[in-house]
């Protein structure tokens, strides 16, 4: 809102359509968790964002006017397979990609007087103020008395004992396979959130150290509670006590007193009592000065490899496709607001954001709602003031309707449609319907276009890396079974891979059987990798007990899971699926 009032107050509404649409996507690329990770997370799409405005204001003058309907499609095209490309490397490159993409069109399509320059640093001084909004406003509830600014973090790191505590409950019973899922996701979260700025390596302040130590002895307490899991016997409600006493800790920032220590009965139990020992002593001391985190960061020449691999050259291709085309059929019907169609379809090819046929229902459905509720809206008020307050309201919603596409896309139809209005068009809720539902078509179309090669390549990826993960994790237990630290490093690095490769199938199996049935086999692949990286922690909580060598059941349990993998290998080789 304020970006816009100052835009009205200055008689210049055009100069806040850009701060407005930075602020918009940095409210979208947001999400709840540390303040330090949400610079990486906001400010690095922003940069993206801007540079994507800058050129997208060059690209009309590239080649004659008049054979702009031939030049702008294959140019975006180009743009597009690079930006595709790079958005297969994580979630940050993802929506880097996605909004260089899409500020590129606006730039090239909207018709704002300011110029390239001027449009770009609007957009980072908007989505520099929400950012600026995000790190200083405290939380709305707090229960600790520290830093407001570590909210997030410690949040993130208390959900870890309480997610071990959840797994510790479940052990024995059907849902443990759900709460160990749950425990990788949250030792996930609480890994990014310490990885932000200032908290990526060295801890600079008591508050930040005291949480890397929190962190620490949260690991041990998983890897015993995974291995308790494992074995399928049930666990007295005792054992789980003292992992919700370090969440709750955790969260007010005190000291975790006195803890009801398991009964050390066998080598899992063992393992948990000392987890919890040196979980307290971490909790009543003070941590020492330098805590790293567990988790390494990928060079540029490993992104480069990632990006321009099998899975990158599929998904570059394919919003090479949807964005030329969808610019190339707009421009051809000559539509006022052509751009909208190419802005569409690069959301809509986003394969985080849902199966393809939902997110095109959703896409649809959202579409004529908002522009049913903007039409309606205006057609009672008039002014910049209104128009204002309708911005400001559905950046408001935001936060909210980002937890459906339908509802996100509702939100951001009324907030684009209330944009062009201040950028001197004239009212297109009409076309904005047409245009939308243009773009939905063609991502439908070439989402389940034949490609050369094979398909499935982001699946196949997810899973080769998972499993080399896997392989490096039980190579280091077997050969160095006292080395706690080496082993908790590649034990994280296995269940995160792990977790990206289960929802990468997740999503694949949601498609249509023609996406679908491509990455079908891969489900065996990902169900005996689960099994052998939990037996592979049994094992390592087993050797650092009290032994040096395995038991009989545990190394049964390794070569029957190894030979299950090797098999569902084999077998999806045999389908034509994995190379």
């Amino acid at each position: 809102m304020l970006p816009l009032l100052l835009a009205v107050a200055a008689d210049r509404p055009t100069a806040g359509v850009p701060a407005a649409l930075g602020a918009m996507f940095a409210g979208i690329n947001d999400r709840p968790g540390g303040r330090r990770w949400s610079v990486s997370r906001v400010g690095v799409p922003a940069l993206a964002g801007a540079a994507g405005l800058l050129i997208g204001s060059l690209l009309p003058a590239v080649g004659p006017p008049e054979a702009a309907m031939l030049v702008l499609p294959v140019l975006l095209g180009v743009l597009g397979l690079l930006a595709g490309a790079l958005s297969s490397t994580g979630p940050v490159a993802s929506a880097c990609g996605t909004q260089l993409l899409v500020a590129a069109v606006i730039g090239a399509g909207m018709p704002l007087p300011e110029p390239g320059g001027e449009r770009a640093l609007l957009f980072l001084a908007g989505a520099g103020w929400a950012l600026v909004l995000r790190l200083v406003l405290p939380s709305r509830r707090r229960t600790s008395g520290g830093p407001y600014r570590y909210d997030g973090e410690r949040e993130a790191v208390a959900s870890v004992y309480g997610a071990v505590a959840g797994l510790l409950r479940a052990a024995g019973g059907t849902r443990a396979p759900a709460r160990r899922a749950a425990l990788t996701a949250a030792l996930d979260q609480a890994q990014d959130a310490l990885s932000g700025p200032r908290l990526r390596r060295y801890a600079s302040s008591a508050a930040e150290r005291r949480l890397h130590a929190q962190y620490a002895a949260a690991l041990p307490l998983a890897e015993a509670a995974t291995a308790l899991a494992w074995a399928g016997e049930p666990l007295p409600n005792r054992v789980a006590e003292g992992p919700l006493r370090l969440a709750q800790a955790v969260r007010k920032g005190s000291a975790c007193g006195p803890l009801p220590a398991p009964v050390r009965s066998d080598a899992g139990l063992r393992a948990l009592d000392d987890a919890l020992l040196a979980a307290a002593e971490a909790f009543d001391h003070r941590p020492g000065q330098s805590l790293r985190t567990a988790r390494g960061r990928p060079g540029l020449l490993a992104l480069l490899r990632r990006a321009f691999g099998p899975a990158g050259r599929e998904y570059g291709f394919r919003v090479a496709l949807c964005c030329g085309v969808s610019a190339a059929v707009a421009l051809g019907l000559d539509h006022e607001h052509w751009y909208w169609m190419p802005a569409t379809a690069v959301f809509l090819v986003k394969p985080d954001l849902g199966p393809l046929v939902s997110r095109v229902l959703s896409r649809a459905v959202g579409t004529v709602v908002g522009a049913a509720v903007f039409a309606g809206f205006f057609a009672l008020v008039a002014g910049p003031l209104p128009t204002v307050a309708a911005v400001a309201l559905c950046g408001a919603l935001i936060p909210v309707a980002t937890r459906h596409f339908a509802a996100q896309t509702a939100v951001v139809t009324v907030l684009v449609l209330s944009l062009v209005l201040l950028a001197g068009e004239p009212q297109a809720a009409w076309g904005r319907i047409v245009e939308s539902l243009t773009a939905c078509a063609i991502v439908l179309l070439v989402g389940h276009l034949p490609l050369p090669g094979q398909r499935g390549n982001r699946v196949r990826d997810a899973v080769d890396t998972a499993v080399a993960a896997a392989h490096r994790y039980l190579r280091h237990v077997l050969a160095h079974p006292q080395d706690g630290a080496g082993r908790g490093v590649l034990r994280r690095d296995a269940y995160r891979s792990l977790a990206v490769a289960r929802s990468a199938l997740d999503l694949s199996a949601a498609e249509l059987p023609p996406v679908a049935g491509r990455t079908a086999e891969f489900e065996q692949v990902a169900g005996a990798l689960e099994r052998l990286v939990d037996t592979t922690t049994a094992c390592a909580v087993h050797l650092s007990d009290r032994s040096n060598t395995l038991p009989p059941s545990h190394a049964e349990r390794i070569a029957e899971q190894l030979a299950a993998l090797d098999a569902a290998h084999r077998a999806s080789a045999r389908s034509g699926v994995l190379v």
